[in-house]
C-alpha cells in the first residue's frame, strides 16, 4: 500500500513539475466555467506568450482546464478545444532561420497521452506568419485546431528613416 501511495506522490510531484517551467506563457485571467462545491472548478484560462523566434509578435491562447479532484492533481485528461490569436505588436525582427510547421510552444494536456503545441509558417506570397494551435494524443491524434495570421507590417521607422518590414520568406530554411 505504502508503494501506491509514493508513486501517487512521485506521479503528482511530475505533473506540478511540468507546469512550472520558465518557458510557460503568461496567464492573463481564469474565468470559471463549471462551479464544484468541494474541489476546484473548471475554467477558461487565457494565457500570452511571445514567439521566441519572431520579435515583435505574441499570441494568446485559451484552453479549457478541468476541474475537480482529478484535475488538481494533473490526473485528468485535458479537452482538446483551444482558441489562439497572434498579433504583431512591435517591429518584426526574426532571430534565425526556421522551416514550415516549426514548433513554437508544446505543453501537456494529460499526463502520458495528449500534448497541445503552437507551430509556425510562413505565407511568403502574402509576406504572413501563420500560426495554428492543435492537440494530439499518441494513438488517435485530433481534428481541434485553430490558425491565427500576422501579416507584417511596418512599424515606425528605422534607423536609417525607411519603413520597410523584413520578408518571413527571406527567414524560411529551404
Amino acid at each position: 500500500m505504502k508503494q501506491i501511495f509514493l508513486s501517487i506522490g512521485i506521479l503528482l510531484g511530475v505533473s506540478g513539475l511540468s507546469h512550472a517551467a520558465s518557458d510557460d506563457p503568461e496567464l492573463i485571467f481564469e474565468k470559471s466555467t463549471v462551479f464544484r462545491l468541494l474541489s476546484p472548478d473548471a475554467k477558461l484560462a487565457t494565457f500570452a506568450i511571445d514567439d521566441p523566434l519572431v520579435e515583435g509578435v505574441a499570441c494568446h491562447f485559451t484552453i479549457p482546464e478541468i476541474g475537480g479532484w482529478k484535475g488538481w492533481a494533473g490526473l485528468a485528461e485535458e479537452r482538446s478545444e483551444i482558441s489562439l490569436a497572434c498579433r504583431q505588436i512591435g517591429p518584426i525582427k526574426f532571430k534565425g532561420k526556421f522551416e514550415q510547421g516549426e514548433k513554437m510552444y508544446k505543453k501537456r494536456r494529460s499526463l502520458f497521452f495528449k500534448k497541445m503545441q503552437i507551430v509556425r509558417g510562413c505565407d511568403a506570397k502574402r509576406n504572413v506568419l501563420v500560426y495554428l494551435v492543435y492537440s494530439d494524443k499518441i494513438i488517435e491524434g485530433s481534428p481541434k485546431n485553430s490558425t491565427s495570421t500576422v501579416p507584417i507590417m511596418p512599424w515606425g521607422t528605422t534607423a536609417a528613416g525607411t519603413t520597410s518590414a523584413p520578408r518571413c520568406g527571406d527567414y524560411l530554411e529551404k
